[in-house]
């Protein structure tokens, strides 16, 4: 694989404009590399997140990660977990392996439900990881079957506001 491609664009220039609140964690951190226990190797243990400044009429939450470096020319689906509670403002580190009742995860681009962690193919670039947390209009009620692509379109079309951080990763 050549090293010298060029990186993907950003995939939310491509959807309307929204406004953005804050999204931080103690486990990631903008253009920093994601520790170890959050890659596939690791173990697939979702970080933790915490986010504020959202619409006050925000009636659910999606968090998602997404690898729009992924060698695929669709990127590569980490996470999409769909309607958490508008009272939720923060995920525990692990929080995909046991979410509250009510929300749905879907089947990753890995085939998993919940989380797979980072997993870029060795000595490509660092891949960037977009965790995002997106404030909607009301709750989804997407059925677990339903693919990533179908969530994604739902977020985006009941999104009221994101908030995003953006680790990286790369396997040498």
């Amino acid at each position: 694989m050549s090293l010298d491609r060029p990186k993907a664009p950003w995939p939310y220039d491509f959807l309307p404009a929204v406004p953005s609140f804050e999204v931080t964690s103690s486990d990631v951190a903008d253009g920093e590399t994601v520790p170890a226990k959050h890659t596939a190797a690791g173990g697939d243990v979702s970080p933790q997140l915490s986010w504020s400044g959202f619409p006050a009429e925000t009636a659910a939450f999606a968090v998602t990660c997404f690898d729009p470096d992924a060698p695929t020319g669709s990127g590569w689906w980490h996470w999409m977990a769909l309607d958490l509670d508008p009272s939720t403002t923060s995920l525990d580190t692990g929080a995909a392996q046991d979410m509250p009742a009510g929300v749905v995860q879907l089947r990753t681009d890995s085939g998993s439900v919940g989380y797979a962690g980072c997993a870029p193919p060795p000595g490509d670039y660092p891949h960037r990881y977009i965790f995002a947390v997106h404030a909607l209009g009301r709750k989804l009620e997407v059925p677990a079957d339903a693919s990533m692509a179908f969530g994604s379109f739902n977020i985006t079309f009941n999104v009221l506001a994101r908030g995003l951080i953006t680790p990286v990763f790369a396997n040498a």
